[in-house]
């Protein structure tokens, strides 16, 4: 497969689910990622995460991948409290050698407040960019790649249905403490459309587990 930017001019949807809204990343997201991002830092070490006073740059780095249809990003909307936690991303975006549509694409740029952590709201937002990615874009194939030393976020991954394929050395850019300029050995999952409806199930049933009896529907 080779790479290919995302179609110009597509209008990314609003991706709505139990416990989180998916909303395109724009600058009205800035406040509240501002406090997110400051909550408990100690579970970022393996991943680029901003510091408040980044964020209005962090933001327009990412609009501006999107314009080049390199990026698309999300900000994670915590429908209990209404506020961005956090913030995502497909990218990579892949078609076979012919340019024929996009068969595989990545998600990443994941990162989410700690107060959010272990309460099902990455699972129901990768749930909602795996469907997605797999019913409208039409893809055959998921990424998520992460620091190979990143435990935290390989558990994370795992838990949502995604298989290990190994690791790549000094594939990418490490974002470590002390490692600037440094590259990281990477651990690949993915998923697949062959294993998508059986995945989606088991990610729905988890998902309705950890919703709030304030966002059931009455």
């Amino acid at each position: 497969m080779s790479a290919a930017p995302f179609s110009a001019g597509f209008a990314w949807p609003v991706l709505e689910g139990r416990l989180v809204r998916l909303e395109p990343l724009g600058h009205r997201h800035a406040a509240d990622l501002a406090v997110a991002c400051e909550e408990d830092r100690s579970t970022y070490v393996f991943t680029r995460v901003p510091v408040a006073a980044d964020i209005p740059g962090y933001i327009d780095a990412h609009l501006g991948r999107a314009a080049a249809g390199k990026l698309a990003p999300y900000a994670v909307v915590d429908k209990e409290s209404g506020r961005a936690v956090g913030a995502t991303a497909y990218c990579d975006p892949r078609t076979w050698p012919d340019g024929h549509g996009h068969r595989a694409v990545e998600v990443g740029f994941t990162w989410l407040a700690g107060s959010v952590q272990g309460r099902g709201v990455n699972t129901d937002a990768k749930l909602q960019l795996f469907d997605f990615a797999f019913t409208t874009l039409g893809v055959d194939r998921v990424d998520l790649m992460t620091d190979a030393r990143n435990r935290r976020s390989r558990a994370a991954i795992e838990s949502v249905g995604a298989t290990f394929e190994g690791v790549l050395r000094s594939w990418s850019r490490s974002w470590a403490p002390g490692e600037d300029g440094m590259l990281r050995d990477t651990a690949v999952y993915s998923i697949v459309s062959r294993e998508w409806a059986q995945r989606r199930t088991a990610l729905i049933a988890r998902v309705a587990a950890r919703q709030s009896p304030r966002l059931v529907r009455r």
